[in-house]
């Protein structure tokens, strides 16, 4: 698989095909902001693995010595990128654009209003402005 493919969105499934015989691209995943991901794959990768990396992070951080709050910051700066790719690919679910990231910055109730948006709600059935709807 070339670089390039890694970066794209994942091909469609033909028709009667298995959706789940090629995998995302986890380059494109976790470091691409185009297109769609469903809402599974949200929880999935933009929840649990993001969870699962801090703890991981955060755990080996401290065996080689940083405190709690350089081990912290250090894994929050590594994994904001990912983080930001699979919200934006969330919103574009929503027929949104990638600025509404920046709900997360609304003291208190932003977290709420993203994780009730991208976890919760579905995204537009069809094609929208950014691309067909997610196959997996």
């Amino acid at each position: 698989m070339s670089l390039p493919a890694l970066f794209s969105p994942p091909p469609r499934p033909a028709e009667g095909g298995n959706p789940f015989a090629d995998p995302l691209p986890p380059l494109w995943l976790y470091f691409s902001f185009r297109g769609r991901i469903s809402r599974a794959t949200f929880w999935r990768h933009g929840v649990l693995w993001l969870l699962l990396m801090t703890l991981l992070f955060n755990g080996l951080l401290g065996i080689v010595g940083l405190d709690a709050e350089q081990a912290d910051g250090l894994t929050n700066l590594l994994l904001l990128w990912p983080a930001l790719a699979i919200s934006v690919k969330r919103w574009h679910d929503r027929n949104r654009s990638a600025w509404w990231v920046l709900v997360n910055l609304i003291p208190l109730v932003g977290w709420l209003w993203v994780l009730i948006e991208n976890g919760l709600l579905r995204g537009t059935p069809g094609d929208n402005d950014y691309g067909p709807p997610p196959t997996v």
